[in-house]
């Protein structure tokens, strides 16, 4: 008779590989470690609506002027859109705003004539920054009171009342303009502004 083949009584049992635990390590760097900032892509302007012109009435649906007609001059290089009040009859000094925030309407000043200063482009609404620097103890102390205003700049005040003439000239020249100017946009109940004609 055959001898049949004896088996080891330690059987081969599979590898025990200890699981490995993520521990929080105990050092934290003094100073945080600077994010880096993304990049801004390039995005492509939008065409300019139809609707707006040289010379139309929009209206502002965003910013410190919200509800204000405004009288729209030109488009900047930035695509943003000048507007003016004018400053003399309704408080809106010049201003880029951006068409997304604005509402056409069909009513529109003659501004054929009208030339816009050279000087009114993206650059002059940079705002200017202040090389003196405030004592840490007077900083201190001024903590939380009103910031003093500085006087306006005089190439601007220049510039608003050039830019203003023309148009002031096109408001005279149509009855009841200065008024519609003058007034702000509002809604009450029940209204909606995507079933009005402007």
């Amino acid at each position: 008779m055959g001898v049949h083949p004896r088996r080891s009584l330690k059987a081969k049992l599979p590898e025990h590989k200890p699981k490995v635990i993520n521990k929080n390590t105990k050092y934290y760097p003094a100073v945080d470690a600077p994010a880096p900032k993304p990049k801004k892509k390039n995005v492509p302007t939008k065409a300019l609506r139809k609707t707006i012109t040289p010379g139309t009435i929009l209206i502002l649906l965003a910013g410190r002027f919200r509800g204000k007609r405004v009288v729209f001059l030109k488009r900047l290089e930035s695509g943003l859109l000048l507007v003016t009040g004018p400053y003399r009859i309704n408080g809106v000094p010049l201003r880029r705003v951006n068409q997304a925030y604005v509402i056409a309407t069909s009513t529109k000043l003659d501004l054929k004539d009208h030339k816009i200063p050279d000087e009114v482009n993206d650059a002059h609404f940079v705002k200017e920054k202040t090389k003196e620097k405030v004592p840490a103890d007077q900083e201190f102390f001024e903590e939380g009171k009103p910031k003093a205003k500085g006087a306006h700049p005089e190439h601007k005040s220049s510039a608003q009342k050039k830019t203003d003439e023309g148009v002031l000239a096109a408001v005279k020249g149509v009855e009841h303009m200065s008024n519609y100017l003058r007034s702000t946009f509002g809604l009450s109940k029940g209204q909606f502004p995507h079933q009005m004609s402007f």
